[in-house]
């Protein structure tokens, strides 16, 4: 039997039975250790498609850069959220996520008739959702808002390491590298840093 790692994936309209606007939601920064999560939705506009959508993960920082500026300048409407490190321990990092998701979503300009969500799970909403795993490598408008979430994000994690040069953000973009953990070790957490994740409460005692 073929492993379904091994089949392509492939950019694909998908037939939808609803009329009206699709919204692509994608989120960037659930496994950091330090600052926000960010989910963004995309409309697209099928009369102005955008060549080169993918995973964000699969793209080039140069490409996803410049497809950060198409995408806003192409898109029918398009929109950023995210919920903050604070929520994130206060809630943990699944609802946060789906939080930041909600709050993208409800912040579109045109509001949607059906919203496609990258994974499996969905967030509240009060319009049709469809979860779709690996939706990121299928679906243009969720791979857009993939795009617009990771570029945003890592615009951040720049803004956090003028802020705290010592744990290097601009590097590991708050992932739990060797670098990050010997800086978290070495200094402590700041208070960009998600405390309930285990790597930073232990480097706190």
């Amino acid at each position: 039997m073929r492993s379904k790692k091994s089949l392509p994936l492939e950019q694909t309209t998908l037939n939808w039975a609803s009329e009206g606007l699709t919204a692509g939601v994608d989120e960037a920064g659930r496994g950091p250790l330090a600052g926000p999560v960010v989910a963004a939705a995309v409309i697209l506009d099928d009369l102005n498609p955008i060549r080169g959508l993918n995973d964000s993960k699969q793209l080039s920082a140069k490409r996803r850069e410049a497809l950060f500026d198409e995408i806003r300048a192409h898109a029918l409407c398009f929109s950023i959220a995210q919920a903050s490190v604070q929520e994130i321990d206060q809630l943990n990092i699944l609802q946060a996520t789906m939080l930041a998701m909600k709050r993208a979503v409800q912040a579109l300009r045109l509001p949607p008739k059906l919203v496609l969500v990258d994974g499996n799970r969905l967030p509240t909403l009060s319009v049709r959702a469809e979860a779709i795993v690996q939706g990121d490598a299928l679906v243009p408008a969720i791979s857009a808002a993939s795009i617009l979430a990771k570029v945003y994000r890592d615009r951040l994690c720049a803004e956090l390491h003028l802020r705290y040069p010592a744990y290097g953000f601009d590097q590991h973009k708050g992932y739990g590298t060797a670098q990050h953990l010997a800086a978290l070790q070495a200094h402590g957490p700041a208070d960009c840093h998600r405390m309930t994740f285990g790597p930073v409460a232990r480097s706190a005692r």
